[in-house]
């Protein structure tokens, strides 16, 4: 295993679609241990597994109601034991995802609390209201339109559920919380476990009191409890007293600032290894909103991505680098293109990701090219809630079933989580089942990985020569960062810099050619991988074509 994670990459695996050995149409432990060669095949050294934990599955896993067992749905905790072992004796180390903002309703300190125990109800943000049916304060939720606020009318308060009113927010104010959540991490570091994402992490510490936020229609209270007043001592806490500093630690930080996750991820502050900010995911959003579409901006996408990379550099800061996740829609049809440039382009989005400054993530099947859904014909064909709960606002403000059905085409977080495309065969080779627990993409006789395994020019082949490039080169591993044609609206382009050896990136994001100098006009080029099998080796070329992606040593 890679103990420098800066060389290292992470495969990111949602159990649930990634492999069913059962034929229960879910996906599960044993699946992932079936596929670990065809991981280790790939060169990566972590793969992060969302949530298996016993879940009543409102929001797929991440509403957890026993944070310490596996969910009989994924399999026992034989079978994590056994992944453990197998992925270690390939290299490999598992990272676990802890979902500490929030338990699910049916966690038995949740359960405890509704029985009136003041212990438990510390637990959590129990407030009473402002008046007869009002709120404690005006904050939204964060993933439907509504108050962030439950009413438990036996117990006359109301209880804080930043998400859904079945996930209840934990309050880490109290000691014996983070005390709890430490227990958590020390039983999974006991069990092998390598490394940790923490899911919105930042949103832990709420302000004092939980003021009124009037000034922000629409955003109500986000700034009362994105990356709080104590969220950096409450971090380092954490990782002081379970030695978290000796493994691998990556924080989801929502709505986060550049000038935060340079102190998170620090070395100096014994914090993070890394964090995920997603600001550059939202170079589609109209008006900042996730539910309105447009073209993807390539000059915000450009500005962002530059700006993260500097400032995490110049702070001395790891950014985890990512385009797929199981929230985000498939990149290759956001930033790509999915139809006639879809193999170009979706090596192209992997160079331009793979050999950026920090530590590189991949989402299963983006190393396929898998796409967003194209058979989803009706809302009932849908799974996740935030996609249900957004549906049915957009009908209630207007908007007819087809065009709110477009934008769920696009934006829903199902996108990501349609079974892995293994083969051409029945529901893709993920499920021997009747009915996978959600609809397989239609592409997957062309989009699968039976296609790609031995074929040199595919997609996975591309991913795999960026995996190992990594490991080889430090100018990729630690290298310095540096943008060049910042000015350009349609290419995105970068130098990479360590100890005399410079790297040239260039990554063409439309589908027209166009030129690009060659930043010296005397120097030699030399190639070191594109996603065109006929670019020249020797020289920079004048053009690029549509997608072209080249990196060259400059010399």
């Amino acid at each position: 295993m890679n103990a420098n994670f800066h060389k290292s990459t992470v495969y990111q695996i949602y159990p649930k679609s990634f492999r069913d050995t059962t034929g229960s149409g879910v996906g599960d432990l044993n699946g992932v241990t079936e596929k670990l060669d065809y991981i280790a095949g790939l060169g990566v050294d972590y793969i992060w597994l969302t949530p298996f934990f016993p879940s009543p599955q409102v929001d797929n896993g991440y509403d957890v109601a026993d944070y310490c067992d596996v969910d009989p749905r994924f399999g026992t905790m034989a079978d994590l034991e056994r992944l453990i072992a197998e992925a270690g004796r390939r290299g490999i180390g598992l990272m676990l995802d802890m979902v500490f903002n929030h338990t699910s309703d049916e966690h038995i300190w949740f359960q405890k609390a509704l029985q009136g125990e003041q212990k438990y109800l510390d637990y959590y943000l129990f407030r009473p209201g402002k008046g007869p049916g009002l709120p404690p304060n005006d904050w939204d939720n964060t993933v439907a339109p509504g108050s962030a606020w439950e009413y438990v009318p036996h117990l006359d308060l109301w209880y804080l559920h930043l998400y859904d009113k079945k996930q209840p927010d934990l309050n880490w104010d109290n000691p014996a919380v983070r005390e709890e959540l430490k227990n958590v991490i020390r039983f999974w570091m006991g069990k092998g476990i390598r490394g940790f994402r923490f899911d919105v992490l930042n949103q832990t510490s709420k302000a004092e009191g939980l003021p009124d936020d009037g000034e922000n229609p629409g955003k109500n209270g986000k700034r009362f409890y994105t990356d709080g007043p104590h969220i950096h001592e409450y971090i380092q806490d954490l990782v002081r007293d379970t030695g978290l500093d000796k493994l691998v630690t990556v924080g989801e930080m929502a709505s986060t600032s550049l000038a935060h996750c340079q102190r998170y991820s620090n070395p100096k502050n014994k914090e993070l290894s890394m964090v995920f900010s997603f600001h550059h995911m939202k170079a589609d959003y109209r008006e900042n909103s996730k539910w309105k579409l447009m073209p993807f901006s390539m000059r915000y996408l450009k500005d962002t991505l530059t700006e993260w990379q500097l400032g995490m550099q110049e702070a001395g800061a790891w950014n985890a680098v990512f385009w797929c996740n199981h929230d985000q829609p498939r990149v290759v049809s956001r930033y790509g293109d999915d139809g006639k440039y879809w193999a170009e382009s979706a090596k192209m989005l992997a160079m331009a990701k793979q050999l950026l400054r920090g530590t590189p993530y991949i989402y299963q099947g983006e190393e396929l090219g898998m796409t967003n859904v194209k058979n989803y014909d009706d809302i009932s064909d849908f799974n996740d809630t935030e996609t249900l709960q957004n549906y049915d606002a957009l009908i209630r403000a207007g908007s007819t079933p087809a065009e709110a059905l477009e934008v769920m085409h696009q934006r829903s977080r199902d996108n990501a989580r349609t079974p892995m495309q293994w083969n051409g065969g029945r529901n893709a080779g993920f499920s021997d089942g009747e009915h996978p627990w959600l609809k397989v993409n239609a592409n997957y006789e062309t989009i699968n990985a039976a296609r790609q395994v031995d074929d040199p020019d595919s997609i996975l082949a591309f991913y795999r020569a960026l995996v190992a490039l990594r490991k080889e080169y430090d100018v990729i591993s630690d290298g310095s960062f540096e943008p060049y044609l910042h000015e350009r609206e349609d290419v995105f382009a970068y130098f990479r810099r360590l100890g005399g050896k410079t790297l040239l990136v260039v990554c063409n994001f439309y589908g027209a050619e166009t030129e690009v100098p060659a930043p010296e006009a005397g120097a030699e080029y030399r190639l070191l991988l594109a996603n065109y099998a006929d670019t020249p080796a020797d020289r920079f070329p004048a053009r690029l074509r549509p997608y072209e992606a080249v990196a060259y040593w400059v010399e």
